[in-house]
């Protein structure tokens, strides 16, 4: 009896510290997760950066960044948004480097304010969402990201 009191005590240390590795997120769902860029549905022609998390395509397409938040052009951060210490401008440069003048592959999430919101990578594959995250100019949106992440 002893050895199946460990065994279930074992058994629910394992499945809580699983739980706990999340960090709070849920499991994505790998068959919506990670959209490769073969299978993007929007090419965007990027024609001009707007900010550290929005774009806009040469056709006239805006593109906001998915589970991505940037400091406004202003330098203020809108009431319940994340607020990352880098400023607009840096996270604006950022973006630049990445995208302006290219053609990126866009994998569509929703629409937010007439904007595409979107999943997007370079041509060479680096998806341009993770990219500013880990560029530290901007922060991830856990409440989009729980939606459909990135960086996956």
């Amino acid at each position: 009896m002893r050895f199946q009191t460990f065994a279930a005590l074992l058994l629910l240390i394992v499945l809580a510290a699983g739980w706990l590795a999340l960090d709070g997120r849920e499991a994505p769902d790998h068959a919506t997760a990670s959209v490769r860029p073969s299978e993007a549905e929007l090419s965007c022609d990027v024609a001009y950066v707007h900010d550290g998390d929005s774009l806009r395509c040469r056709d006239g397409t805006r593109v906001r960044l998915h589970a991505v938040a940037a400091r406004e052009v202003n330098e203020t951060c809108s009431p319940g948004h994340p607020c990352p210490a880098a400023s607009g401008a840096e996270a604006t440069r950022a973006l630049k480097r990445l995208a302006e003048g290219r053609t990126l592959a866009c994998a569509p999430v929703g629409r937010s304010y007439d904007r595409v919101t979107a999943v997007c990578w370079t041509p060479e594959g680096t998806e341009v969402n993770c990219a500013m995250i880990r560029s530290g100019t901007t922060e991830i949106w856990p409440r989009y990201d729980r939606q459909r992440p990135i960086c996956a």
